[in-house]
């Protein structure tokens, strides 16, 4: 994230951490650079555009820890990572909220071509107040949501998929003829939200539609990205239930006409890599001694609508009255927690050691195993400090994974999604696919 404190929060006091560079584009594209000598697929930036619910009655933790503010839009600096890498992926997270469809499929489609079909798009709603506030609005419900990201993507779909055929840009110098008119249509979409007349502005990019990445795990999440997404990330605390959310959600993707394999899981996982377990175990208790975990409670607060930051870090999570929003996580901390009362400082504490890998590379790679066998796809590396959870990633682990197969040793050629799928475009069962030539034989007026 375009930010300095991200997941774990207060490891960016850590004498090594980087992260307070975020304003710095030499940061990002040294890091894209790290990241595509790994081998990595994607750099996924994730995003927000608002603050998080208050702790202690106020966002003031938030602004002292750096908690995702300042948060800077990450798309303004996509195509200067992709100028300086030539196969990295790069994902951005872009709600509903933030920008119109017409324009946001404008920018997408620019950066696709800027980047060579190396553009992907992670589709989020909003579940931030002060998000909501910002554009004037009210929190909308959450199912709602969700309804509203169907219209938002009906229209960029049209856009990308529907407004220009194939063939459409000649170019044709000698007749002078840059676009064929018969092949570029308007979309005249009218909906609930939306009113969009089109043409699209831009000729197709390389992918047409960006690689589609979700991250919702709620049942109506679950549709959404039944429907919708390519790659869904997923923070579950075993392969256990990894498999059972996998299992339900390709479900929903063969009932919504796709084939089960269409949608690929990413788990979050973060990892402490030592040369012996032992010294991995050491550097792991450096690490908890660095995080702020009241900045992890005002998180976790903030993302579920609580307010914890009035009760101390040594309350009993017994003494606390769970609404329907918190009694799940107080349950699952309490039952995580042996021989003695949970407290609040353990509902930081788990937040921040929740799939979280610890050992030797050897030992990791055994651990990414037992997520593959689960059913998961890859991996969302989260970083505890940046550059380095990264480089000592590439540096010790990539290479145990490359010599079991669970890594690439070379990038394919193509877009991002031939390479993770095998083909430039989205597939004909995807529902973008029904707005293909659907705008062919309509009469062009005006």
């Amino acid at each position: 994230m375009n930010t300095a404190s991200h997941i774990l929060q207060g490891t960016s006091r850590r004498p090594e951490a980087e992260q307070t560079n975020f304003n710095d584009l030499d940061h990002w594209i040294d890091l894209a650079k790290t990241l595509e000598k790994g081998k990595f697929y994607i750099l996924f930036f994730a995003d927000v555009v608002g603050l998080y619910g208050n702790h202690r009655g106020s966002y003031q933790k938030f602004v002292e820890a750096g908690l995702q503010i300042p948060s800077n839009d990450p798309s303004v600096i996509a195509s200067a990572i992709a100028y300086a890498t030539n196969d990295i992926g790069i994902a951005i997270t872009s709600s509903v909220l933030q920008e119109h469809p017409f324009n946001f499929a404008r920018r997408i489609s620019t950066l696709d071509h800027a980047t060579k079909g190396r553009i992907a798009r992670n589709i989020v709603t909003n579940s931030l107040q002060n998000a909501a506030r910002n554009f004037g609005q009210d929190l909308t419900p959450h199912d709602e949501r969700y309804v509203w990201a169907d219209e938002y993507m009906d229209v960029v779909y049209k856009l990308w998929e529907g407004s220009w055929d194939e063939g459409a840009l000649l170019q044709d110098k000698e007749k002078g003829i840059h676009a064929d008119y018969s092949k570029v249509h308007k979309i005249n979409h009218v909906g609930k939200r939306y009113e969009v007349e089109g043409p699209h502005l831009v000729a197709p990019s390389p992918q047409r539609t960006p690689l589609l990445f979700q991250a919702g795990s709620s049942p109506a999440g679950r549709d959404f990205a039944a429907r919708n997404a390519e790659l869904q990330f997923i923070i579950t605390p075993s392969p256990e239930k990894a498999a059972g959310l996998i299992q339900d959600t390709r479900r929903r993707v063969f009932e919504a006409g796709r084939n089960a394999e269409d949608l690929k899981f990413m788990q979050g996982l973060s990892s402490v890599i030592g040369s012996t377990e032992a010294e991995a175990r050491a550097k792991e208790v450096e690490l908890e001694e660095s995080m702020d975990l009241d900045a992890m409670v005002a998180h976790l607060g903030g993302a579920i609508g609580v307010d914890f930051g009035h009760h101390s870090l040594d309350t009993p999570l017994g003494d606390i009255e769970a609404s329907d929003g918190t009694r799940s996580i107080i349950e699952w901390t309490r039952q995580s927690v042996e021989g003695r009362e949970a407290t609040v400082e353990d509902l930081g504490r788990l937040q921040g050691r929740n799939s979280r890998v610890v050992g030797t590379p050897e030992q990791i790679a055994d651990k990414l195993q037992a997520w593959a066998d689960a059913g998961v796809d890859g991996i969302n590396v989260i970083n505890a400090t940046r550059p380095g959870s990264y480089v000592d990633f590439i540096e010790h682990v990539i290479p145990v994974l490359q010599e079991r197969g669970l890594a690439k040793s070379e990038y394919g050629e193509g877009t991002s999604r031939k390479r993770i799928f095998g083909t430039d475009y989205l597939p004909e069962r995807h529902v973008a696919a029904s707005y293909r030539g659907a705008f062919s034989n309509q009469l062009e007026e005006g």
